[in-house]
């Protein structure tokens, strides 16, 4: 930056990259959150530089885990010559990562020639991505669960009325499906805790891949989940729940790497539907659980919409 700045008395054409890059610098500070991040920086990578294609994630580097934050665009390879690739160093375990692509050679050689500016600008947001990545990493570690990365039950029950109120507004219904998995404590009782975590994870990959990215997971506690399924009617409710039962019973755990040993478990799923079946959400969430506990009866791998006359005195909060 240093080198820039020196060279900006001399021309002008750096001068008023250095001018726009700090305007941004500016808009940062009053940023709120990683999306906010994000969204800023693209919107501004567009009109400067005429980018439509941009990908803008998370690296944990103790993890591995690369998060997406925000993709527009067509997809591009990293390693594709009208890419470009840059790591922000935000000094903690998580480095963001901005990725975009050129529309075609010129357009490449016009962004390339701002290349040492744009490493320049990704240096002084750094800060201010570090205190947001922070922000998100805290949030996440008190709404998270440790184990399956899904929300935990306080989460949910603090989020839930934000829910309900959403659905009133939009007069939209909301089906929740609670999922329990067949017989688990076989699992710890055979094995360990460490292949009952891999079971759990295992099914939150699967709920996670047959529902929307704004319907809402949550682990309640041992091995139940809660899925609030927004504005789906009772046929597509029930095939989504039908669907995570079949997912998960060809899943295959494994539990030995050696040997290459697996493990297959069951599911079932109770379902129950706010606000038809109740206008009371502590009533709807303990009919999902009556109609999960009647799905165990029945044996493995069933699903059981609520009905009125399946009623019984089990509580779940």
């Amino acid at each position: 930056m240093i080198k820039l700045i020196k060279e900006s008395f001399e021309d002008k054409f750096v001068l008023n990259s250095l001018e726009k890059i700090y305007i941004l610098c500016d808009k940062f500070q009053y940023i709120s959150n990683i999306d906010e991040a994000s969204n800023l920086l693209y919107d501004w990578l567009k009109k400067e530089y005429n980018i439509s294609n941009i990908r803008f994630s998370l690296f944990d580097m103790k993890t591995e885990i690369t998060t997406s934050i925000l993709e527009d665009g067509e997809s591009f390879f990293l390693d594709g010559e009208l890419s470009f690739y840059f790591v922000i160093n935000t000094h903690t375990s998580i480095n963001a990562i901005v990725s975009f692509c050129a529309d075609d050679k010129e357009h490449y050689n016009n962004i390339n020639k701002y290349n040492e500016h744009l490493e320049a600008l990704f240096f002084e947001i750094s800060p201010t991505l570090q205190s947001v990545i922070i922000k998100k990493s805290y949030i996440e570690s008190s709404s998270v669960d440790s184990v399956t990365n899904v929300y935990n039950r306080k989460y949910l029950i603090e989020h839930i009325s934000k829910i309900i109120s959403l659905s009133k507004k939009q007069d939209e219904s909301i089906s929740f499906l609670m999922i329990g998995i067949d017989h688990f404590k076989a699992v710890t009782d055979e094995f360990d805790y460490d292949i009952g975590d891999k079971v759990l994870i295992e099914l939150a990959k699967v709920i996670h891949s047959n529902i929307d990215s704004f319907d809402i997971v949550a682990r309640l506690s041992g091995d139940e989940f809660l899925v609030a399924l927004l504005n789906k009617d009772d046929d597509t409710s029930f095939d989504i729940a039908q669907k995570i039962v079949n997912d998960f019973a060809n899943t295959k755990i494994v539990i030995d790497e050696e040997t290459q040993r697996i493990l297959q478990k069951t599911i079932c799923i109770g379902v129950s539907t706010y606000p038809r079946d109740n206008k009371d959400i502590n009533i709807v969430l303990k009919d999902a659980d009556i109609s999960l506990y009647n799905a165990k009866n029945m044996g493995r791998s069933k699903v059981v919409i609520y009905k009125k006359e399946d009623e019984s005195s089990i509580d779940l909060f």
